[in-house]
This record gives C-alpha cells, sequence and structure tokens, in this order.
C-alpha cells in the first residue's frame, strides 16, 4: 500500500490541501499538470445534503458553514461570475443567458460557483486527460451546459448512470430517485482511455458457457463464425471451400482457420457451418457501458463507511481511475470531503491531488489513510497555519474553521459542533485516563477575535461545570487581559487527579501553541499508536481510550478498516 510509483523515476509527494479549492487552482496547481480530475461538489439539493458530515446523525456546522454562501446569491456569487464573464467565450455567454433566465437566485449562485471552478479544472487538465463530474439530476442540465461551453461538445465522452440506491420507497406522484449522474469530458482527441469489464454473473455462465471439454472440463460456449459485409469463401480442410451466408464474410483470415483448425477450435454444425469456442477462462467479461448498477452503494453495514451520507464506495472510483489514468499519472479530486478519491488512487498507485476547505475532512482524511498503511511521510499536508500570520489570516477568512483547526493544534480528536452561543460554545474535548477516577475530561473553548475579555472566561468555567468535566482550555488568538488570568486562576485544581496538581482552567495563545508551549495537561493517548494487530477486546479497548465520545460502533471491521463512526469525528 506504500508503494510510491512514478512512470518518470522520481518519488512523488502526494498534496492535500487545505483551503479554498479555487483559491488552490490558481495559486498551486500548474496549466496542463494533472492526468485527471474526478469531482463530486455539493449538489444543489436538499440544502446542502452532499456537504453535511453527520457524526453521531448530528449535521456539522462547520461543513454547512464552509459552504454558506454556495447557496446564496451574495458577494461570493457575483465575484464568481464577474469572473466567468472575464474569462469571456462560450462560458460568459453560457452563464449569462442562464441569468437571465434563472435569475439571481440560489441555483444561479451554485452555477456562478461552479463555472469559475471549472475553467480552472480545463486548465489544469492535460491535452490527454478527462475529467468526471459527479452531480444528481437536480443540476445535471446546467452543469452540462457549462462543461459543453468549457471543453466543447465535441469532447463530451458519456452521461454515466449510477444506481446509488438499490430499493427506494414508494413516492408520491413521480418515480424513485435511484441514480446519480457522471459526465465524462476529455481534454482532447488523444486522451487516454482503458475499457473496462465486469464478471459475468452465475446465472449468464450457467446459461451460455454450457459446453465442457472433457480432456481438461474448461467450459466454454460456441459462437459465430460470421459478421454482415460481403466476404470470400475460404478453405475449411477436408470440408473443402465453404462459402459464407450471401451478405456475410468469415469472421477469421484463412491463415486463422488454418490455426483453428488444427487446435479444435472450430466446431461444424450438421448444416456444415462453423462455429467458434469461446473459453470461460480467456473471456475478461462485459465491457462497462455508459449504465453502472453493479457497484453498490455505501450503506450502515458497509465497512469503508466514514458518516458522511453521500460518501462513495471505493470501487465507483477505482473505475474511473482505471479506466482514464494509467500508473503513475496524477488524479485531481478538488471537493476530496472524506478521501475516497484518494484511497483509491492511492490502491492503483497513481499520485494524488487533493482538495477540502475544512479542517475537518482533513483530519478525518488523515486517518483514513493512516488506517490503510498511508502515514505523513508519503503526502504532504498543505495550507494549516504553521505560523501566527497564518493563524490570523485562516481566524479572518472563516471562523469555525479556525477554532476547529485550534482544538486539534492543542490535541482535540473530537469536534463538538453544537450550534455557537456566548454561553454554550464547545470547539473540542480530550479524554484522559485519571487513575482511579476513571476517565477525564477536558473542555476547549477557542477565540480567534481582537475583543477578548473576563466574561469569556466565566462562560467557560460554567460549561465545566456543566459538563462535569476535569479541565478548561481557552484558547485565544489575542493577548489575554489581566482579569481572563485572575478568573482563570481563580478556578483552582482539578479535585481528583492522579497527574499530580493540574490547573482546572487555563488560557494559552496561539502563538504559544504554534511554539509548543502547551498549558500543563495530563498524559493524553496518541491516535498514531493504535495496535491493530491487537485481538478484538483489547484493539476496542484501545480505540475507545484514544477516540471518545464515537458512539457504541466501536472495534475493527472486516478488512481490518477502522469503523466508521469511529472515523467520523475528524481527529
Amino acid at each position: 500500500m506504500r508503494s510510491q510509483s512514478c512512470r518518470r523515476g522520481t518519488v512523488p509527494m502526494n498534496k492535500l490541501y487545505f483551503g479554498d479549492n479555487l483559491d488552490v487552482l490558481r495559486e498551486k496547481i500548474k496549466d496542463e499538470s494533472v492526468d485527471l480530475i474526478y469531482l463530486d461538489p455539493p449538489f444543489n439539493s436538499d440544502a446542502n445534503y452532499n456537504v453535511l458530515f453527520k457524526p453521531g446523525g448530528q449535521a456539522s456546522q462547520a461543513q454547512a458553514e464552509a459552504f454558506r454562501d454556495t447557496w446564496d446569491w451574495g458577494e461570493g456569487a457575483r465575484h464568481a461570475y464577474e469572473d466567468v464573464m472575464r474569462a469571456n467565450g462560450d462560458v460568459a455567454v453560457a452563464l449569462s443567458g442562464l441569468r437571465r433566465w434563472l435569475g439571481e437566485n440560489a441555483i444561479m449562485a451554485y452555477l456562478a460557483m461552479m463555472a469559475v471552478r471549472l475553467i480552472e479544472l480545463h486548465r489544469v487538465l492535460k491535452p490527454t486527460g478527462s475529467l468526471f463530474l459527479h452531480c444528481d439530476p437536480t443540476a445535471s442540465h446546467y452543469l452540462k451546459i457549462l462543461l459543453d461551453a468549457i471543453f466543447g461538445v465535441g469532447l463530451f465522452q458519456n452521461e454515466i448512470i449510477w444506481q446509488k440506491i438499490r430499493s427506494s420507497k414508494a413516492q408520491s406522484g413521480h418515480f424513485g430517485n435511484v441514480h446519480d449522474v457522471i459526465f465524462l469530458y476529455k481534454r482532447g482527441v488523444q486522451s487516454v482511455f482503458n475499457p473496462q469489464r465486469t464478471a459475468h454473473s452465475d446465472a449468464y455462465i450457467l446459461s451460455h458457457y454450457r459446453h465442457v471439454e472433457r480432456d481438461s472440463r474448461r467450459c466454454y460456449r460456441l459462437d459465430n463464425f460470421t459478421q454482415t459485409g460481403q466476404g470470400p469463401a475460404r478453405l475449411f480442410g477436408d470440408r473443402g471451400l465453404l462459402r459464407p451466408p450471401a451478405g456475410k464474410h468469415w469472421i477469421w483470415s484463412q491463415d486463422r482457420i488454418d490455426d483453428g483448425l488444427a487446435k479444435g477450435l472450430l466446431i461444424f454444425a450438421a448444416s456444415g457451418m462453423p462455429s467458434v469456442k469461446r473459453y470461460l477462462d480467456e473471456v475478461g467479461g462485459n465491457f462497462v457501458e455508459d449504465i453502472w448498477t453493479d457497484i453498490a452503494p455505501i450503506n450502515s453495514q458497509a465497512k469503508e463507511r466514514l458518516g458522511y451520507p453521500t460518501q462513495k464506495p471505493v470501487a465507483l472510483l477505482e473505475r474511473v481511475i482505471a479506466a482514464s489514468s494509467n500508473e503513475g499519472d496524477i488524479v485531481l479530486d478538488p471537493f476530496c470531503g472524506c478521501g475516497t478519491t484518494i484511497h483509491a488512487a492511492q490502491k492503483l498507485d497513481r499520485q494524488w491531488i487533493g482538495i477540502d476547505v475544512t479542517h475537518y475532512a482533513v483530519t478525518l482524511i488523515e486517518r483514513r489513510l493512516s488506517a490503510i498503511g498511508i502515514f505523513p511521510d508519503a503526502y504532504q499536508v498543505v495550507g494549516r497555519p504553521t505560523d501566527i500570520a497564518g493563524a490570523r489570516d485562516l481566524a479572518r477568512r472563516d471562523k469555525h474553521q479556525f477554532q476547529w483547526w485550534a482544538a486539534w493544534r492543542l490535541g482535540a480528536r473530537w469536534y463538538r459542533e453544537e450550534k455557537k452561543g456566548a454561553d454554550r460554545g464547545i470547539d473540542g474535548r480530550m479524554l484522559f485516563k485519571n487513575g482511579p477516577y476513571g476517565d477525564g475530561l477536558i473542555i476547549i473553548s477557542v477565540k480567534g477575535g481582537d475583543n477578548v475579555g473576563v466574561q469569556m472566561v466565566r462562560d467557560l468555567r460554567g460549561v465545566i461545570e456543566r459538563e462535569e468535566a476535569e479541565m478548561g482550555i481557552f484558547i485565544s488568538l489575542a493577548e489575554p487581559t489581566g482579569p481572563m488570568m485572575t478568573e482563570a486562576a481563580a478556578a483552582g485544581f482539578v479535585s481528583k487527579s492522579a497527574h499530580g496538581r493540574l490547573p482546572r482552567l487555563q488560557i494559552v495563545k496561539i502563538e504559544d501553541i504554534l511554539e509548543r508551549r502547551m498549558p500543563k495537561l495530563p498524559p493524553l493517548p496518541e491516535p498514531e499508536r493504535i495496535d491493530r494487530r491487537a485481538p478484538r477486546k483489547q484493539f476496542k479497548d484501545q480505540l475507545e481510550l484514544l477516540l471518545p465520545f464515537a458512539g457504541d460502533k466501536i472495534g475493527p471491521t472486516k478488512g481490518d478498516f477502522i469503523d466508521p463512526s469511529i472515523m467520523a469525528i475528524g481527529g
């Protein structure tokens, strides 16, 4: 799993970007540098459902916040629209026409945000590359107009129908919606394409491969030896010269007929017509066409399930990647979410670039990669703040992402994504073993603004009491005031501690955390030290310690893939 082959003989550095994919594409990805793009962007249906990450059934505020502008005709949509107009060309004509028809509403905002990104994706794609865009029927027809305008109508290859639901409930007034749409576009006429096959079903084999050779027990079927089109007579050994039926020709040349007769590959019917043997063990199965019903969706029992409500199966991405790239090629997913594209690219020995706007997703992908044996030496995370300037920039751009990044940076492995409020904000939790007193809980509160005050510390003291936590950590981007420090000190020490005198409430600056000047904490578990070879109960106990609040679905699953409820907590 850690093979990193490259056709050029160099060791690639796969990259996982934390940030807006438009900025990353423009600033980090070179022209014509990517072999394959797969994107599964947020669909414009069901109130952002494609970006709502639901650990324990609760919608993620971080994910929703990250894409809030996508669904409203606001400043972000207007800027995206203006960028497309400056790009000019067919896509500007198409988008302006859609705006005149649709008006300035949610669907138009979505299309503007997608159009400006599709332009950049087209730019970074190699002439031999391909793009797969995964969407649902709510927006597919609008998106195809944009894709036709950007790539050219002649470079559209397929509208793939993937059956995402195996059974559906009765619908009132319409048929059940059980499919997604995947558009395939080539960048140029010489784009890579490797035909894919599916295995024959047992029923097909029983009905078609009914013949068995006595000497080797090989199964075979008899296939027609003619095709449409006039052709000459051929010599069939001692049967003499045989002429094909009118309007037909023999499928083999004279040399192949002679060789086939010698190998016993031709069978003659009572009428004298030849047929050719097709052996089951030499047939690769049916060619994959544009309706995909053989790849099951992620269900509640799937071993790869991570908690994303619209997570795609690895098999789906393996087919996409195998069909339109070769080993060592670069695969890009600009909406990489829970990392299925990255997972599949790694399995198939491709290089990869993943981009996601939420730190929540980035940490999830890191954990997923670790679970399959891929560690940080095989890839690079780009975009996380590494100094105080970067931290201030993230806080300015997205306060929620800043809060969850800061909690993670301190050591939180679970984000409490509850509705924000001055008296209820919990940005992270850490669990530790507290000797004879059982599990200890640390509450984290993060403030990224310039105005911090003593009331915020009092609020955190109240949360500690309410949650019956042992400790609380207040992380501040700004310099804490004297009264804040006094209030924190007044909280005293943990009353029941197996780790000596631990301050009950501490204040730490982001700058201190970045420079590894940490608050006084008890020993914390290290998720990276999980022994996945341990017996089942021991493995479960380790995970319960390292990844608290994961719910009741804890333990290794078939295939040794960490359980979805554990993966879903984003640490």
